[in-house]
């Protein structure tokens, strides 16, 4: 698929396994949970999965570069799930990326994740700091300097709404969103998002970029952005839930929204409490979201 947009790809397996899913004999850490949070020591900081993974990503866009068919200076990542943890991560220290798009990973996941009760509230307080101040995303997502565009569905199982918009604040020229309401957490599901490859031809091909959506503002009940766009709006949408409890098991509606010129607003629903936000639409179907607003 890469190759017919005009790329070049490198995909990486970070478990540690060859194509047939064998260890390999200097595979590196495995990539299971026990391995990924397990205590450690400062200086023991390299041996972990995270900092092997990192290192090959490093090592892997050196490679990809050196080739005579790559233009090294347009040269951008994505990842989905862990891959998207680690692409927070790497677009944080590797400032010879262009562009990058994490799908689903985002940092704070020691706070709110699938991971909290099952080993974060596990560790003692050192192995916890020790961990986060390693391999926390949020950690190096302040150094991101190249356009970031962040992909999630609404009920993330794993990566939920409030640790992700954490996430996306940290970068200090601002990221790109496309939040999904429905969508799953998946290998098929991530790789199928049409905004990934339109926001990677923009960046690295000059296409035509995804809709720019500015900050969602309510007045007197009503919710209003405004965009702006190189292909013609379609549609624009009002997603709110007035569930409460974890992310993930919060039902969401979607209603239209009137669009006028370079805005769109909705009225808001009566019900309380409530988490919103609003979604454009152009003719390619490629969506551009605003930052969640909750009350």
């Amino acid at each position: 698929l890469w190759a017919e947009r005009g790329y070049v790809a490198l995909a990486m397996d970070l478990s540690g396994r060859g194509p047939d899913g064998q260890r390999l004999p200097d595979g590196g850490p495995d990539q299971d949970e026990g391995s990924k949070f397990r205590d450690f020591r400062d200086d023991e900081a390299r041996d972990l999965w995270t900092y092997h993974a990192v290192a090959a990503v490093l090592r892997g866009h050196s490679l990809l570069a050196a080739q005579k068919e790559v233009d090294a200076s347009r040269v951008g990542i994505t990842g989905i799930s862990w891959g998207g943890y680690l692409t927070c991560i790497v677009a944080g220290i590797d400032d010879r990326l262009k562009v990058a798009v994490p799908v689903y990973g985002c940092g704070f996941i020691h706070e709110n994740s699938a991971w909290v009760d099952s080993r974060f509230s596990k560790m003692m307080p050192e192995q916890r700091d020790r961990w986060v101040k390693y391999f926390e995303p949020s950690k190096y997502l302040p150094g991101v300097r190249c356009p970031i565009l962040f992909v999630n569905g609404t009920t993330d199982f794993a990566y939920p709404l409030d640790s992700y918009q954490k996430s996306y604040r940290l970068v200090p020229r601002g990221a790109d969103l496309c939040v999904k309401v429905g969508m799953k957490h998946g290998h098929k599901e991530g790789w199928s998002i049409p905004e990934i490859d339109l926001y990677v031809d923009a960046v690295l091909k000059k296409g035509v970029p995804l809709p720019k959506v500015g900050k969602m503002e309510i007045v007197r009940g009503e919710a209003r952005v405004a965009f702006r766009s190189n292909m013609p709006i379609t549609k624009a949408e009002l997603h709110y839930t007035t569930d409460s409890g974890p992310w993930q098991k919060r039902n969401w509606q979607t209603i239209d929204a009137e669009i006028q010129g370079n805005t769109a607003g909705a009225r808001l629903p009566q019900e309380r409490p409530w988490v919103c936000f609003m979604t454009v639409t152009d003719e390619r179907g490629a969506v551009a979201s605003t930052e969640h607003v909750e009350l």
